[in-house]
């Protein structure tokens, strides 16, 4: 959504909001276009409030309209990155089969694909600055959504998860092989690193053979897989939608999400 270089303050009393919400929303949507460059550009500690206004085109009154500290503007940032990032992973799921394997497959190629949640993953404190300190404060999962260790504990059910293993365990091995997949590939030899879409399928591999029980499994076992993955993401991208609403200031989701649909 970028846009690419400066243009001229929007014509108005700075500080004074647009009517038309929709005005409004599409200009949440610009000062973090310009806010997501900028941090990519020059990392989070290094960018201002002022830095993001001028870019965007807006007053730095206007941006804290709608977000009342610098810290809520680029909260703001990763919650829309991660909402693209779910409502990707649940488009490349589409109506199935859908297994685990499949989730962590979408879900790696996706963090790997997207620079400010990669950055976000990994704690990256040349990208992130500041904000990493405060994301160690959460859960190390938090990227797969709250609801993923029950996630597990219905597939565990099915029995096409590892009964030795817990939930909790589960989603310990899980987060262990995403995070350190990604965490080790950069820092490998240039000609151990494996192209990104690579790299997503061999962390499904591993995270797969580390939790799944052997298959085949019956085509009912594959339907309740599914359908479980499926309501899975389904629900992690209404979290992740609902965060998002409430960081850009919206209470009518039917705005919302007619808005995004136009936008696309």
């Amino acid at each position: 959504m970028g846009n690419g270089g400066a243009v001229q303050p929007e014509n108005r009393k700075a500080g004074r909001p647009p009517q038309d919400a929709s005005h409004r929303l599409a200009r949440a949507h610009r000062i973090l276009d310009t806010a997501g460059d900028l941090v990519l550009r020059w990392g989070y500690d290094k960018t201002t409030v002022e830095d993001v206004a001028r870019r965007a085109g807006v007053a730095k009154g206007t941006i804290y309209l709608h977000w009342k500290t610098r810290e809520e503007l680029f909260a703001a940032l990763l919650r829309r990155e991660r909402v693209e990032m779910v409502t990707e992973v649940r488009r490349r799921l589409g109506d199935g089969p859908a297994t685990l394997r499949d989730l962590l497959r979408s879900l790696a190629s996706e963090v790997l694909g997207r620079p400010l949640m990669r950055a976000s993953v990994l704690g990256d404190s040349e990208v992130l600055g500041r904000l990493t300190r405060q994301k160690r404060d959460g859960a190390a999962g938090a990227e797969l959504g709250g609801d993923f260790q029950a996630y597990l504990g219905t597939l565990r059910g099915h029995g096409v998860l590892r009964s030795d293993l817990s939930p909790a365990e589960h989603v310990t091995v899980l987060v262990s092989v995403l995070y350190g997949f990604l965490l080790v590939s950069p820092v490998m030899p240039a000609g151990y690193r494996p192209p990104d879409e690579r790299l997503a399928e061999l962390i499904a591999d591993a995270g797969g053979s580390a939790t799944e029980t052997a298959g085949p499994f019956p085509a009912d076992v594959t339907r309740a897989v599914t359908v479980a993955t499926l309501e899975y993401v389904d629900a992690t991208v209404e979290a992740a939608r609902r965060k998002l609403r409430a960081s850009l200031g919206v209470e009518d989701a039917e705005r919302f999400e007619r808005f995004e649909e136009n936008a696309r």
